[in-house]
């Protein structure tokens, strides 16, 4: 599970062997040094740079690029060394051509991976501005074990001020001999090819992701926050994710591709006239807190408020969570210095002198996390007071199926703006669950993981129960997708080769929902998967040729879901190599995966399959915290949509959009 830092925050590490990946949007020289207990390099032989790249425990690039991996062994270094600290600064700085300030490009994304890629922990370094050199973050070690802290102390005099500020003697003349090694990389380094013209760009152009909440999940390895957390899409969200979850956009001046200014309006929403104002609070009684009001958020409808209003609370508990977590950090670390102050003077080890200091400590300790535990309390039952007005008045697409709105449903006539996917809740506030909202149109596909896992109650679920569970989990996905779309815009299929899922899809199957039967066995596999890649080439074909009303007639133009099931039996190389290839192109031109897999039965396949799982938003049959928010770096438990227990709800909806869907076709 990734962890994703922010300024100050630390991490665990349980490997020695590591590899740090930097990302930037321009070239940056890339370092680490390594520096004892206080933080002191103790001279130029304890600094991995360009024109030295290799120290003991250490591998660095040799010369400046947008993109590095560094090579770390924590077993390797010596036991002076206790902080390894990894080290950007910008050649700019030092007389080149390119910026000479980090305000001036992209914000830097430091990650912490194993030898096999998988992501530790993750930095964004945001709040630059005049620095051109920063120290990263640092690996350090804490009583025999090592951690990850992310830092971002940028420095505006280069590489010479940061050096200078770790006690290097040398520092001036380290910082030259670096500029000077890097000066002969970029002397060395290919240009960089001029851009296309449009007429020459045959790369697909994606949709630009909606800043949302829902974007915030990051997918697994994906370079900075994007989109939910989940979204990632983050905002999630989803564009991923993030985290593709976010409120505030990018700033400055935009472009589109043809040099005029991008309209970030809502393409729906009415400019001539401002939306009317949001419900007003009940006057509260004096010394409370203002009652919490259904819609008070801002937005141009009832359903943008309310959605606004979803993802304020979301933001709202991130906050105060990661601020209980902090001040139970600051406590702890108090209290081991206290006590290692105690402990150093012989004099006060025995007798009543360090018993009192050794109580006195632990007294502050207590005291400082009771003041942030009743802190947390406060904001959480605020918060429990503003979801229980909050989900009553939510729409059926944000609403949970056990909502009495799915009652009164009707099919509508317009697509909503997000679909509520399940739950998110934290440890610290069991209390509470926020709904977790995707934008729509969807820009990822979902995968529903089947492997085994330990559920969070500690009971343990088999691999035949976490399939049953993924399919009923897949299909109640499925039937939400139908009932928010309007009749006739929204199309499911189904490939399910052994036929194992079959009654789990019976509430799709017997209503009548689906375009055609499940596709079953090796020949309907290839026919299925044949279809829908023929469809995304002939509407690539067509929106590039300028001429999208060029279809052949008939042709379906709503959108698209596939679920597949049992993935990868039934499924030769040419059906995987599509699968991808639908994962990658299909979103663009509404064509949608929905995968129910357990990954470690396609490892057979190695790495080849990598991008498809990243590529998709990973859900759970049951509970599991494996979402993370590119804000604090929560890891958010997320819980499965749960239809009630001998509801015929969703066969009740469906029904509705069968028939629905039977009219408009007459």
């Amino acid at each position: 599970m990734t962890a994703e830092l922010v300024r100050g925050q630390n991490h665990p590490l349980s490997q020695s062997r590591l590899e740090i990946r930097i990302s930037a949007g321009t070239p940056v020289a890339a370092a680490a040094a390594l520096s004892d207990e206080n933080g002191r390099i103790h001279g130029t032989e304890w600094v991995a740079h360009p024109g030295a790249p290799v120290q003991p425990g250490l591998e660095v690039s040799r010369q400046a690029a947008a993109d590095h991996r560094l090579a770390v062994d924590l077993d390797a270094v010596t036991e002076a060394v206790h902080r390894v600290s990894v080290l950007l600064a910008l050649p700019a700085a030092n007389g080149g051509a390119g910026p000479a300030r980090f305000g001036a490009v992209a914000a830097p994304f430091v990650a912490v991976t194993g030898l096999d890629g998988t992501e530790v922990a993750s930095y964004t370094i945001t709040g630059l501005d005049l620095e051109s050199a920063v120290v990263a973050l640092e690996l350090y070690r804490r009583q025999g074990a090592w951690k990850v802290r992310a830092v971002g102390q940028g420095y505006a005099g280069g590489l010479a001020e940061l050096f200078a500020d770790q006690g290097l003697s040398e520092a001036a003349q380290l910082a030259a001999g670096i500029d000077e090694a890097v000066a002969r990389g970029l002397a060395r380094s290919v240009q960089a090819p001029p851009p296309r013209t449009s007429e020459g760009d045959r790369s697909r152009q994606a949709a630009a992701p909606a800043v949302g909440p829902d974007q915030g999940a990051a997918p697994q390895g994906a370079p900075g926050p994007v989109p939910p957390a989940y979204g990632g899409q983050p905002a999630g969200g989803q564009g991923q994710g993030g985290p593709q979850p976010a409120y505030g956009g990018a700033t400055g001046p935009h472009a589109s591709a043809g040099g005029g200014p991008v309209n970030y309006s809502h393409p729906r929403r009415q400019t001539s006239a401002p939306p009317p104002p949001p419900p007003a609070a009940p006057p509260a009684q004096p010394g409370q807190p203002t009652r919490p009001v259904a819609g008070d958020a801002t937005g141009w409808s009832m359903e943008e408020r309310l959605y606004n209003q979803v993802w304020g609370m979301f933001e709202d508990l991130a906050r105060t969570a990661a601020a209980y977590r902090s001040a139970v950090d600051f406590a702890e670390s108090r209290m081991d210095k206290e006590l290692e102050q105690a402990l150093s003077d012989p004099r006060s080890r025995i007798g009543g002198q360090g018993d009192a200091a050794r109580e006195a400590a632990r007294a502050r300790y207590t005291q400082l996390v009771d003041q942030a535990r009743a802190s947390l309390d406060r904001d959480v039952a605020q918060l429990v007071a503003e979801s229980e007005v909050v989900e009553p008045a939510l729409p059926p697409a944000f609403a949970r199926w056990d909502n009495p709105c799915w009652h009164a449903y009707r099919v509508p006539m317009e697509i909503p703006m997000a679909l509520r996917l399940g739950d998110l809740r934290l440890p610290e506030a069991e209390s509470i669950r926020i709904p977790m909202l995707l934008r729509l149109p969807l820009e990822r596909g979902l995968w529903i993981d089947s492997g085994r896992t330990d559920s969070l109650d500690g009971s343990f679920t088999d691999s035949h129960d976490m399939r049953r569970l993924a399919m009923d989990t897949a299909v109640a996905h499925a039937a939400r997708l139908l009932a928010v779309y309007p009749a006739g815009e929204f199309t499911v299929h189904v490939v399910d080769p052994a036929g194992s899922g079959a009654q789990a899809l019976a509430p799709l199957t017997q209503t009548g929902v689906l375009a055609g039967p499940p596709a079953q066995g090796a020949a309907g596999v290839t026919e299925m998967l044949a279809r829908l890649t023929q469809r995304v080439d002939l509407v690539q074909m067509a929106l590039r040729g300028g001429a999208p009303d060029a279809l052949p007639p008939g042709f379906d133009t709503s959108q698209q879901l596939l679920i597949v099931n049992d993935f990868p039996h039934g499924f030769d190389d040419r059906a995987v190599n599509q699968l991808r290839y639908l994962v990658d192109e299909g979103p663009s031109v509404g064509v949608h995966l929905m995968m129910v897999a357990d990954r470690e039965e396609s490892a057979g396949y190695g790495p080849l399959l990598d991008p498809l799982w990243r590529a998709l938003l990973r859900l759970t049959p049951v509970p599991d915290d494996h979402l993370a928010d590119p804000w604090v770096g929560h890891a958010w438990t997320y819980e499965p949509p749960a239809v009630p227990h001998g509801s015929e709800v969703l066969r009740t909806v469906l029904t509705q959009v069968a028939e629905a869907r039977r009219t408009w076709n007459r």
